[in-house]
């Protein structure tokens, strides 16, 4: 009944998911070694392809087999300023890769899975992620508007080597 009042005036006339008025994409990237005897960055960049859609283009070498690796996820979302929210924790990275088991790392990985080599578990050389770009689909947790930052502490063993800043709009209409 309620459904019937709102069908003509509104776009609920469909099934799930409801993503034609969300929007999303890369507003900014910083990758930042700490240490270049270990990990040089060649490219760090994004890449405008139309209005809605940017492109993180990133390629590194490592220069020693990484073995023992630990990543520390943080989520952040600006307000005045980028601050801590909601998610923060650290992984071992080398675990994860043999069993999928934890559900954030999981949704940002599958983000990256297909657009790089990070296909494979412990130890790691090159890494390159080509032409990463967000959709409303490719992140299944809903979020409010606003911008975000997903920041990445890569720690090869035990140490913070490489600093990885993923900024993001997150859209939604009302």
């Amino acid at each position: 009944m309620i459904y019937d009042l709102f069908r003509s005036k509104s776009n609920i006339n469909h099934t799930c998911p409801y993503v034609d008025a969300i929007s999303v994409k890369f507003s900014n990237l910083e990758c930042e070694s700490k240490n270049q005897s270990w990990i040089i960055v060649h490219t760090c960049r994004l890449k405008a392809i139309n209005r809605k859609r940017v492109d993180v283009n990133f390629n590194s070498t490592i220069l020693h087999p990484v073995n023992i690796l630990h990543v520390h996820c943080q989520v952040l979302k600006k307000a005045n300023g980028y601050k801590p929210w909601l998610i923060d924790y650290t992984v071992d990275g080398c675990a994860f890769l043999r069993k999928n088991n934890h559900p954030f790392v999981k949704i940002v990985y599958d983000l990256f899975k297909s657009k790089s080599n990070i296909n494979h578990t412990c130890p790691y050389g090159p890494i390159i992620v080509k032409d990463l770009y967000l959709t409303p689909n490719s992140i299944p947790l809903p979020f409010p508007t606003g911008d975000y930052c997903l920041l990445l502490e890569w720690k090869f063993d035990r140490r913070i080597q490489i600093i990885t800043k993923y900024c993001m709009e997150y859209i939604e209409d009302n």
